[in-house]
Protein backbone atom coordinates (compact mmCIF):
# COMPACT_ATOMS: atom_id res chain seq x y z
CA UNK A 1 0.00 0.00 0.00
CA UNK A 2 2.92 2.55 0.75
CA UNK A 3 4.57 1.69 -2.63
CA UNK A 4 0.88 2.39 -4.12
CA UNK A 5 1.38 5.79 -2.15
CA UNK A 6 4.18 6.88 -4.36
CA UNK A 7 2.93 5.28 -7.49
CA UNK A 8 -0.47 7.31 -7.09
CA UNK A 9 1.89 10.51 -6.14
CA UNK A 10 3.84 10.27 -9.57
CA UNK A 11 0.53 9.62 -11.29
CA UNK A 12 -1.16 12.76 -9.79
CA UNK A 13 2.33 14.95 -11.14
CA UNK A 14 1.93 13.11 -14.46
CA UNK A 15 -1.46 14.09 -15.03
CA UNK A 16 -1.48 17.84 -13.75
CA UNK A 17 2.15 18.11 -16.42
CA UNK A 18 -0.44 17.06 -18.97
CA UNK A 19 -2.79 19.03 -17.69
CA UNK A 20 -0.66 22.19 -17.49
CA UNK A 21 0.66 21.35 -21.11
CA UNK A 22 -2.52 20.88 -22.91
CA UNK A 23 -3.95 24.05 -21.31
CA UNK A 24 -1.12 26.50 -22.60
CA UNK A 25 -1.84 25.15 -26.18
CA UNK A 26 -5.58 25.64 -26.15
CA UNK A 27 -5.17 28.84 -23.78
CA UNK A 28 -2.22 30.06 -26.63
CA UNK A 29 -4.52 29.13 -29.66
CA UNK A 30 -7.97 30.99 -27.82
CA UNK A 31 -6.13 33.87 -27.24
CA UNK A 32 -4.14 34.65 -30.70
CA UNK A 33 -7.33 34.02 -32.90
CA UNK A 34 -9.51 35.92 -31.06
CA UNK A 35 -6.74 38.93 -31.25
CA UNK A 36 -6.62 38.15 -34.76
CA UNK A 37 -10.41 38.24 -35.27
CA UNK A 38 -10.16 41.53 -33.48
CA UNK A 39 -7.70 42.89 -35.99
CA UNK A 40 -8.76 42.10 -38.90
CA UNK A 41 -9.17 44.63 -41.26
CA UNK A 42 -11.32 45.08 -44.74
CA UNK A 43 -9.35 46.07 -47.68
CA UNK A 44 -9.56 46.59 -51.43
CA UNK A 45 -9.01 43.34 -53.77
CA UNK A 46 -9.91 40.69 -51.05
CA UNK A 47 -11.05 37.72 -52.62
CA UNK A 48 -15.37 37.41 -52.86
CA UNK A 49 -16.85 36.21 -49.60
CA UNK A 50 -13.78 37.48 -47.62
CA UNK A 51 -14.49 39.72 -44.29
CA UNK A 52 -10.45 40.77 -43.40
CA UNK A 53 -7.53 39.71 -43.36
CA UNK A 54 -4.18 41.06 -41.22
CA UNK A 55 -0.41 40.49 -41.99
CA UNK A 56 1.65 39.30 -39.70
CA UNK A 57 5.41 38.76 -38.88
CA UNK A 58 6.60 35.67 -36.82
CA UNK A 59 9.53 33.55 -36.51
CA UNK A 60 11.89 35.32 -39.63
CA UNK A 61 8.57 35.37 -42.13
CA UNK A 62 5.50 37.16 -43.24
CA UNK A 63 2.20 35.51 -42.70
CA UNK A 64 -1.07 37.08 -44.70
CA UNK A 65 -4.25 35.72 -43.07
CA UNK A 66 -7.72 36.10 -44.68
CA UNK A 67 -10.88 35.15 -42.71
CA UNK A 68 -14.28 34.26 -44.63
CA UNK A 69 -16.95 34.90 -42.36
CA UNK A 70 -19.44 32.52 -43.39
CA UNK A 71 -17.30 29.95 -45.48
CA UNK A 72 -15.23 30.17 -48.82
CA UNK A 73 -16.64 29.61 -52.07
CA UNK A 74 -14.97 26.15 -52.02
CA UNK A 75 -13.62 23.72 -50.00
CA UNK A 76 -9.67 23.73 -49.27
CA UNK A 77 -7.23 20.79 -49.93
CA UNK A 78 -6.05 20.93 -46.39
CA UNK A 79 -8.25 22.70 -43.14
CA UNK A 80 -6.97 22.39 -40.05
CA UNK A 81 -8.73 22.21 -37.24
CA UNK A 82 -8.47 23.43 -33.59
CA UNK A 83 -10.47 21.31 -31.15
CA UNK A 84 -7.92 18.74 -29.38
CA UNK A 85 -6.08 21.17 -27.32
CA UNK A 86 -9.71 21.54 -25.59
CA UNK A 87 -10.40 18.25 -25.38
CA UNK A 88 -6.91 16.96 -24.09
CA UNK A 89 -7.27 19.77 -21.25
CA UNK A 90 -10.77 19.06 -19.72
CA UNK A 91 -9.62 15.03 -19.92
CA UNK A 92 -6.68 15.54 -17.99
CA UNK A 93 -8.08 17.86 -15.63
CA UNK A 94 -10.88 15.75 -15.13
CA UNK A 95 -8.89 13.27 -14.62
CA UNK A 96 -6.74 15.11 -12.18
CA UNK A 97 -9.83 15.62 -10.48
CA UNK A 98 -10.43 12.20 -10.06
CA UNK A 99 -7.07 10.85 -9.41
CA UNK A 100 -6.80 14.05 -5.91
CA UNK A 101 -10.14 14.89 -5.04
CA UNK A 102 -12.07 11.40 -5.66
CA UNK A 103 -9.26 9.24 -4.61
CA UNK A 104 -8.67 11.54 -1.61
CA UNK A 105 -12.06 12.50 -0.97
CA UNK A 106 -11.92 11.88 2.80
CA UNK A 107 -8.92 14.43 3.16
CA UNK A 108 -9.25 16.77 -0.04
CA UNK A 109 -12.91 16.80 -1.21
CA UNK A 110 -14.93 16.48 2.07
CA UNK A 111 -15.19 18.93 4.78
CA UNK A 112 -17.30 17.21 7.41
CA UNK A 113 -17.36 20.58 9.43
CA UNK A 114 -18.65 21.89 6.52
CA UNK A 115 -21.02 18.94 4.97
CA UNK A 116 -20.60 15.29 6.39
CA UNK A 117 -21.14 13.10 3.45
CA UNK A 118 -19.35 9.68 2.23
CA UNK A 119 -17.43 9.69 -0.56
CA UNK A 120 -19.55 8.98 -2.78
CA UNK A 121 -22.36 11.08 -2.32
CA UNK A 122 -19.40 14.11 -2.89
CA UNK A 123 -18.21 12.39 -5.92
CA UNK A 124 -21.65 12.40 -7.72
CA UNK A 125 -22.39 16.08 -6.07
CA UNK A 126 -19.00 17.18 -7.96
CA UNK A 127 -19.77 15.17 -11.15
CA UNK A 128 -23.15 16.13 -11.08
CA UNK A 129 -22.62 19.95 -10.91
CA UNK A 130 -20.51 19.57 -13.59
CA UNK A 131 -23.09 18.25 -15.97
CA UNK A 132 -25.90 20.99 -14.44
CA UNK A 133 -23.81 23.61 -14.83
CA UNK A 134 -23.31 23.21 -18.50
CA UNK A 135 -27.12 22.64 -19.20
CA UNK A 136 -27.84 25.92 -17.58
CA UNK A 137 -25.12 27.97 -19.58
CA UNK A 138 -26.22 26.06 -22.82
CA UNK A 139 -29.81 26.54 -22.02
CA UNK A 140 -29.61 31.06 -21.34
CA UNK A 141 -27.08 31.14 -24.30
CA UNK A 142 -30.46 29.45 -26.61
CA UNK A 143 -33.05 31.60 -24.93
CA UNK A 144 -33.59 35.00 -26.18
CA UNK A 145 -30.95 36.59 -23.45
CA UNK A 146 -28.50 35.17 -26.42
CA UNK A 147 -29.22 38.33 -28.52
CA UNK A 148 -27.09 40.61 -26.59
CA UNK A 149 -24.05 39.81 -25.32
CA UNK A 150 -24.20 42.18 -22.45
CA UNK A 151 -27.30 41.02 -20.87
CA UNK A 152 -26.16 37.61 -21.21
CA UNK A 153 -23.01 38.02 -19.72
CA UNK A 154 -25.23 40.38 -16.11
CA UNK A 155 -27.24 37.02 -15.79
CA UNK A 156 -24.20 34.44 -15.98
CA UNK A 157 -22.91 36.91 -13.18
CA UNK A 158 -25.23 36.00 -10.43
CA UNK A 159 -25.35 32.55 -10.91
CA UNK A 160 -21.51 31.92 -10.95
CA UNK A 161 -21.57 33.87 -7.57
CA UNK A 162 -24.24 31.96 -6.39
CA UNK A 163 -22.49 28.48 -7.97
CA UNK A 164 -19.02 30.06 -6.33
CA UNK A 165 -21.22 30.11 -2.60
CA UNK A 166 -22.84 26.61 -3.20
CA UNK A 167 -19.33 24.84 -3.59
CA UNK A 168 -18.41 26.35 -0.55
CA UNK A 169 -21.20 24.71 1.42
CA UNK A 170 -20.48 21.25 0.26
CA UNK A 171 -16.63 21.06 -0.28
CA UNK A 172 -13.42 21.93 1.58
CA UNK A 173 -12.31 25.63 0.52
CA UNK A 174 -9.38 24.24 -1.46
CA UNK A 175 -11.93 21.77 -3.34
CA UNK A 176 -14.49 24.45 -3.93
CA UNK A 177 -12.56 26.91 -5.90
CA UNK A 178 -11.16 23.69 -7.83
CA UNK A 179 -14.87 22.75 -8.37
CA UNK A 180 -15.65 26.58 -9.50
CA UNK A 181 -12.82 26.13 -12.30
CA UNK A 182 -13.63 22.90 -13.19
CA UNK A 183 -17.66 24.11 -13.34
CA UNK A 184 -16.62 26.81 -15.90
CA UNK A 185 -13.79 24.86 -17.82
CA UNK A 186 -16.41 22.17 -18.61
CA UNK A 187 -18.91 25.05 -19.95
CA UNK A 188 -15.58 25.72 -22.15
CA UNK A 189 -14.83 22.94 -23.42
CA UNK A 190 -18.05 21.56 -23.84
CA UNK A 191 -18.47 24.63 -25.74
CA UNK A 192 -15.67 23.65 -28.09
CA UNK A 193 -17.05 20.14 -28.40
CA UNK A 194 -20.40 20.33 -28.55
CA UNK A 195 -21.13 23.76 -30.45
CA UNK A 196 -18.18 25.34 -32.29
CA UNK A 197 -16.59 22.32 -33.54
CA UNK A 198 -20.15 20.98 -34.56
CA UNK A 199 -21.49 24.09 -36.42
CA UNK A 200 -17.99 24.41 -38.10
CA UNK A 201 -18.87 20.62 -39.20
CA UNK A 202 -22.24 21.73 -40.84
CA UNK A 203 -20.65 24.66 -42.77
CA UNK A 204 -17.80 22.02 -44.10
CA UNK A 205 -20.31 19.46 -44.93
CA UNK A 206 -22.66 22.40 -46.78
CA UNK A 207 -19.54 22.94 -48.53
CA UNK A 208 -18.31 19.75 -49.67
CA UNK A 209 -22.31 19.26 -50.89
CA UNK A 210 -22.17 22.56 -53.02
CA UNK A 211 -25.03 24.39 -50.92
CA UNK A 212 -24.38 27.80 -49.50
CA UNK A 213 -23.73 27.63 -45.43
CA UNK A 214 -26.38 29.49 -43.26
CA UNK A 215 -24.36 32.27 -41.54
CA UNK A 216 -26.26 31.40 -37.90
CA UNK A 217 -23.53 28.87 -37.25
CA UNK A 218 -20.35 31.07 -38.05
CA UNK A 219 -22.40 34.04 -35.57
CA UNK A 220 -23.54 31.01 -32.77
CA UNK A 221 -19.63 29.99 -32.64
CA UNK A 222 -18.09 32.84 -32.54
CA UNK A 223 -20.18 33.49 -29.67
CA UNK A 224 -19.52 31.15 -27.71
CA UNK A 225 -15.73 31.46 -28.35
CA UNK A 226 -16.14 35.05 -27.21
CA UNK A 227 -17.73 33.71 -24.02
CA UNK A 228 -14.59 30.99 -24.01
CA UNK A 229 -11.51 33.81 -23.69
CA UNK A 230 -13.10 36.13 -21.53
CA UNK A 231 -13.57 33.01 -18.98
CA UNK A 232 -9.86 31.65 -19.54
CA UNK A 233 -8.13 34.06 -16.62
CA UNK A 234 -10.10 33.33 -13.99
CA UNK A 235 -10.12 29.58 -14.84
CA UNK A 236 -6.39 30.30 -14.40
CA UNK A 237 -6.81 32.06 -11.07
CA UNK A 238 -8.68 29.08 -9.19
CA UNK A 239 -6.51 26.09 -10.61
CA UNK A 240 -3.66 28.06 -9.36
CA UNK A 241 -5.72 28.84 -5.91
CA UNK A 242 -5.08 25.19 -4.37
CA UNK A 243 -1.17 26.73 -3.28
CA UNK A 244 -2.76 29.41 -1.49
CA UNK A 245 -4.94 29.08 1.38
CA UNK A 246 -5.30 32.71 1.89
CA UNK A 247 -7.59 32.67 -1.59
CA UNK A 248 -9.96 29.54 -0.60
CA UNK A 249 -9.21 29.14 3.16
CA UNK A 250 -10.67 32.48 4.70
CA UNK A 251 -14.38 33.29 5.24
CA UNK A 252 -15.15 35.18 2.16
CA UNK A 253 -13.40 32.90 -0.31
CA UNK A 254 -16.73 33.11 -2.55
CA UNK A 255 -16.85 36.47 -2.37
CA UNK A 256 -12.57 36.50 -3.58
CA UNK A 257 -14.22 33.78 -5.96
CA UNK A 258 -16.69 36.64 -7.36
CA UNK A 259 -14.45 39.26 -7.79
CA UNK A 260 -11.87 37.14 -9.81
CA UNK A 261 -14.42 36.50 -12.64
CA UNK A 262 -14.84 40.58 -12.49
CA UNK A 263 -11.04 40.88 -12.76
CA UNK A 264 -10.63 38.19 -15.64
CA UNK A 265 -13.34 39.99 -17.84
CA UNK A 266 -11.51 43.49 -17.29
CA UNK A 267 -8.20 42.41 -18.26
CA UNK A 268 -9.48 40.57 -21.33
CA UNK A 269 -11.83 43.61 -22.39
CA UNK A 270 -8.53 45.53 -22.16
CA UNK A 271 -6.24 43.67 -24.35
CA UNK A 272 -9.74 42.69 -27.12
CA UNK A 273 -10.33 46.23 -27.09
CA UNK A 274 -6.55 46.95 -28.13
CA UNK A 275 -6.31 44.27 -31.10
CA UNK A 276 -9.61 45.82 -32.07
CA UNK A 277 -8.07 48.91 -32.01
CA UNK A 278 -10.95 50.55 -30.56
CA UNK A 279 -8.61 52.82 -27.66
CA UNK A 280 -6.54 52.08 -24.87
CA UNK A 281 -8.86 51.60 -21.92
CA UNK A 282 -6.51 52.05 -18.75
CA UNK A 283 -9.03 52.38 -16.32
CA UNK A 284 -9.46 48.78 -16.69
CA UNK A 285 -6.41 48.47 -14.76
CA UNK A 286 -7.06 50.40 -12.33
CA UNK A 287 -10.38 48.89 -11.88
CA UNK A 288 -8.67 45.58 -11.44
CA UNK A 289 -6.20 47.16 -8.97
CA UNK A 290 -9.00 47.85 -6.81
CA UNK A 291 -10.38 45.06 -6.93
CA UNK A 292 -7.02 42.75 -6.35
CA UNK A 293 -6.76 45.03 -3.50
CA UNK A 294 -10.67 44.39 -1.83
CA UNK A 295 -9.57 40.41 -2.46
CA UNK A 296 -6.15 40.70 -0.16
CA UNK A 297 -8.76 42.75 2.54
CA UNK A 298 -11.45 40.05 2.55
CA UNK A 299 -9.09 37.60 3.29
CA UNK A 300 -7.92 38.69 6.62
CA UNK A 301 -10.79 37.94 7.62
CA UNK A 302 -10.02 34.41 9.00
CA UNK A 303 -12.72 30.93 8.34
CA UNK A 304 -13.96 30.58 11.95
CA UNK A 305 -15.05 26.30 12.30
CA UNK A 306 -17.23 25.03 14.65
CA UNK A 307 -17.75 21.56 16.00
CA UNK A 308 -15.94 19.08 17.21
CA UNK A 309 -13.49 17.53 14.71
CA UNK A 310 -14.33 14.73 13.31
CA UNK A 311 -11.80 11.62 12.24
CA UNK A 312 -12.20 9.37 9.17
CA UNK A 313 -11.85 5.67 9.81
CA UNK A 314 -8.80 5.80 7.90
CA UNK A 315 -7.30 8.17 10.10
CA UNK A 316 -8.12 6.13 13.67
CA UNK A 317 -6.76 3.41 12.43
CA UNK A 318 -3.66 5.10 12.01
CA UNK A 319 -3.87 6.35 15.58
CA UNK A 320 -3.81 3.47 16.59
CA UNK A 321 -0.63 2.52 15.61
CA UNK A 322 2.33 1.72 18.01
CA UNK A 323 4.21 4.27 16.53
CA UNK A 324 1.70 7.05 16.55
CA UNK A 325 2.84 8.88 19.91
CA UNK A 326 6.01 9.06 18.66
CA UNK A 327 5.36 10.33 15.02
CA UNK A 328 2.80 13.32 16.87
CA UNK A 329 5.25 14.18 19.04
CA UNK A 330 7.62 14.39 16.34
CA UNK A 331 5.36 16.50 14.14
CA UNK A 332 4.16 19.27 16.68
CA UNK A 333 7.85 19.17 17.53
CA UNK A 334 8.89 19.80 13.97
CA UNK A 335 6.24 20.89 11.81
CA UNK A 336 3.34 22.73 14.00
CA UNK A 337 5.22 25.48 14.68
CA UNK A 338 3.98 26.51 11.08
CA UNK A 339 1.34 23.91 10.28
CA UNK A 340 -1.16 25.96 12.64
CA UNK A 341 -3.94 28.04 13.35
CA UNK A 342 -1.79 30.59 14.59
CA UNK A 343 1.65 29.70 13.24
CA UNK A 344 4.53 31.09 15.89
CA UNK A 345 7.55 30.46 13.34
CA UNK A 346 8.87 33.62 12.60
CA UNK A 347 7.54 34.69 9.15
CA UNK A 348 4.96 32.78 8.77
CA UNK A 349 1.99 34.39 9.30
CA UNK A 350 -1.02 31.96 7.93
CA UNK A 351 -1.10 28.26 8.03
CA UNK A 352 0.90 26.80 5.08
CA UNK A 353 -1.83 25.80 2.63
CA UNK A 354 -4.26 25.33 4.89
CA UNK A 355 -2.42 22.22 6.51
CA UNK A 356 -2.83 22.36 10.07
CA UNK A 357 -0.57 19.50 12.63
CA UNK A 358 -1.45 20.78 15.79
CA UNK A 359 -3.94 17.68 16.68
CA UNK A 360 -3.89 13.81 16.56
CA UNK A 361 -6.99 13.87 14.39
CA UNK A 362 -5.47 16.30 11.50
CA UNK A 363 -1.66 14.67 12.16
CA UNK A 364 -3.74 11.02 11.11
CA UNK A 365 -5.63 12.74 8.20
CA UNK A 366 -2.21 14.24 6.67
CA UNK A 367 -0.59 10.64 6.94
CA UNK A 368 0.08 10.49 3.38
CA UNK A 369 1.22 14.12 2.88
CA UNK A 370 3.59 13.56 5.87
CA UNK A 371 4.86 10.02 4.77
CA UNK A 372 5.56 11.67 1.62
CA UNK A 373 7.26 14.97 2.24
CA UNK A 374 8.85 14.26 5.51
CA UNK A 375 9.27 10.80 5.31
CA UNK A 376 10.15 9.62 1.73
CA UNK A 377 11.48 13.30 0.64
CA UNK A 378 13.33 15.48 2.26
CA UNK A 379 10.68 18.49 1.39
CA UNK A 380 8.97 19.36 5.09
CA UNK A 381 10.12 21.17 6.90
CA UNK A 382 11.71 23.43 4.32
CA UNK A 383 15.35 23.65 4.30
CA UNK A 384 15.14 21.31 7.15
CA UNK A 385 14.84 24.35 9.67
CA UNK A 386 13.61 22.70 12.76
CA UNK A 387 16.51 20.04 12.08
CA UNK A 388 14.56 16.83 11.68
CA UNK A 389 16.56 14.08 11.91
CA UNK A 390 16.97 10.70 9.56
CA UNK A 391 15.44 8.64 13.01
CA UNK A 392 12.92 10.95 12.75
CA UNK A 393 12.14 10.40 9.02
CA UNK A 394 12.51 6.85 9.15
CA UNK A 395 10.21 6.28 12.04
CA UNK A 396 7.37 8.41 9.90
CA UNK A 397 7.79 5.90 6.97
CA UNK A 398 7.71 2.81 9.42
CA UNK A 399 4.62 4.25 10.93
CA UNK A 400 2.85 4.96 7.48
CA UNK A 401 3.97 1.76 5.89
CA UNK A 402 2.96 -0.27 8.65
CA UNK A 403 -0.07 0.52 8.93
CA UNK A 404 -0.77 0.71 5.72
CA UNK A 405 0.15 -3.24 5.04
Amino acid sequence: MHEFAIFWDWLSFAARWLHVITAIAWIGSSFYFIALDLGLVKREGMPEGAHGEEWQVHGGGFYHIQKYLVAPARMPEHLTWFKWESYATWMSGFALLAIVYYAGADLYLIDRNVLDVSAPVAILLSAGSLVVGWLIYDLLCRSPLARNDTGLMLVLFPILVAVAWGYTQLFTGRAAFLHLGAFTATIMSANVFLIIIPNQKIVVADLIAGRKPDPKYGRIAKTRSLHNNYLTLPVVFLMLSNHYPLAFATQFNWVIAALIFLIGVLIRHYFNTIHARKGNPHWTWGAATVLFILIMWLSTAPKVLTGEEKVSAGAQALMASAHFAAVRDTVMGRCAMCHAAEPVWDGVRFTPKDVALETEGQIAERAREIYLQAGRSHAMPPGNVSAMTEEERALIVAWFEEARR
